[in-house]
């Protein structure tokens, strides 16, 4: 029991749901950040835990088994934006069997960073119908 009431959880859930709060902007966490940052640094803030939320999002599918579908890299650009020291990028792809690109914000490895022409795999994305998640590249899990 901690000094205010119980505390629930482990430490990853508690810093999930602190960074919960700092995306959403609510709770002690989230209001504190939003006056800190200001709107502008505040909103690359929640564009960076959506990215990392994705990448959660994208393992927990793979476990389950979800089918990937294969794309080939058109475009990359970075947005200046880190994860865990890992870049967040703007990828433009295109799915296999398709000719209508794709564009996603997503973290990518600084140690595999997919180049033009590189084949990735994407995977749909369950709360988004038509949207797709990155994948990486089918060689690292």
């Amino acid at each position: 029991m901690g000094i205010f009431g119980k505390r629930g959880g482990n430490r990853e859930q508690r810093a999930a749901d602190i960074a919960g709060q700092v995306a959403s902007g609510k709770g002690f966490y989230g209001r504190a950040t939003r006056a800190f940052l200001g709107q502008e640094d505040f909103a690359r803030v929640q564009e960076s835990l959506g990215a990392y939320r994705s990448g959660q999002d994208v393992r927990q599918l793979l476990a389950a088994g979800a089918p990937t579908v294969p794309a080939v890299v058109v475009s990359l650009t970075d947005t200046g934006g880190l994860v865990n020291h890992d870049p967040v990028v703007d990828l433009v792809l295109r799915p296999t069997g398709t000719t209508a690109p794709v564009t996603l914000r997503t973290v990518v490895s600084k140690l595999r960073i997919p180049r033009p022409g590189d084949q990735v795999l994407l995977i749909a994305d369950p709360s988004r119908p038509g949207g797709y998640l990155y994948a990486g590249d089918g060689v690292n899990p």
